[in-house]
């Protein structure tokens, strides 16, 4: 086999609480995340006589070069594995950026499973998981790609079932947000927390009352200090009668939860012409 096409999905945060601050600058983290249809294509191609390992992105803005997460996760694979063949990831990019939708993240865990599957490592879930946990805290997440609780800094992750079958409305404003700079905000406020257990709980029994007023995101006021756009979004989702309504991860964009698909379609036609607006469905695995 010398290529592999896969999807790679994003995903929301219901919860994201931050519960503390490590000494290598890594934030120790509580959140319910689900993995939704929205995705990026990949191709991973063994390359013949090849010093290096690329990305190229169908985004022309972004372009072909040598290093970004996909890469870093196949030198880590090359560190521990020591293989030395190289490869060429082609990306059609479809996931918005700095939106806080593990766009990279996501790529990135793919890019893993892709280079384990072709050249027959054998490496479990798990140990990728602990491989990507490194490059970024929604890594782990995005190899499993289930509904799940993520703690530390997610590399602890426990599936979710969920009752309801969920539809989502993203809507980006057109100012992105840098996860750093988003959580150097957040490290001088004080912030936002949700019960988990208790999202849980009304994920597991459909209770979407109970998960409209249970649902926050500690990353969402630093994140609107920073781009006001997003608070907008969010009051304008609230207006049109939806009820689930925050930010994903550090932002920019902001999603609604509902089963009633088409007053999320009514919602996207109103708001496509101001924002960057998709609509897609929550996997449930």
């Amino acid at each position: 086999m010398k290529s592999l096409h896969v999807r790679s999905y994003a995903k929301i945060n219901l919860c994201l609480n931050i519960t503390g601050k490590r000494e290598d600058g890594f934030h120790e983290l509580d959140m319910v995340m689900l993995p939704i249809s929205l995705h990026d294509s990949l191709v991973i191609n063994k390359l013949n006589k090849s010093p290096d390992n690329f990305v190229t992105v169908d985004d022309f803005s972004i372009g072909s070069f040598t290093y970004n997460l996909a890469t870093f996760s196949i030198d880590k694979l090359q560190s521990i594995y020591k293989f030395d063949q190289k490869f060429r990831i082609l990306i059609h990019k479809v996931i918005p950026i700095q939106a806080g939708l593990g766009g990279g993240s996501s790529n990135a865990a793919c890019t893993m499973k892709a280079v384990n599957t072709l050249l027959n490592l054998g490496a479990t879930d798990e140990q990728l998981m602990e491989i990507g946990k490194s490059l970024g805290c929604d890594i782990p997440f995005f190899v499993k790609c289930e509904p799940a609780r993520c703690q530390g800094i997610g590399e602890k992750t426990t599936p979710i079932k969920i009752k309801n079958n969920y539809y989502v409305l993203i809507v980006k404003p057109e100012a992105g947000c840098s996860t750093r700079e988003v959580y150097a905000v957040a490290d001088t406020m004080d912030l936002t927390s949700c019960d988990v257990d208790t999202v849980i709980k009304a994920l597991e029994e459909g209770d979407d009352e109970l998960l409209a007023n249970s649902i926050s995101n500690a990353l969402q006021a630093p994140a609107i200090s920073l781009v006001p756009a997003i608070q907008a979004i969010i009051d304008e989702l609230k207006a049109d009668g939806l009820k689930i309504v925050q930010m994903s991860g550090s932002g920019s964009a902001v999603f609604a939860l509902s089963t009633d698909k088409k007053l999320l379609k009514k919602v996207f036609k109103k708001l496509a012409n101001k924002y960057q607006v998709e609509l897609a469905k929550v996997l449930k695995k």
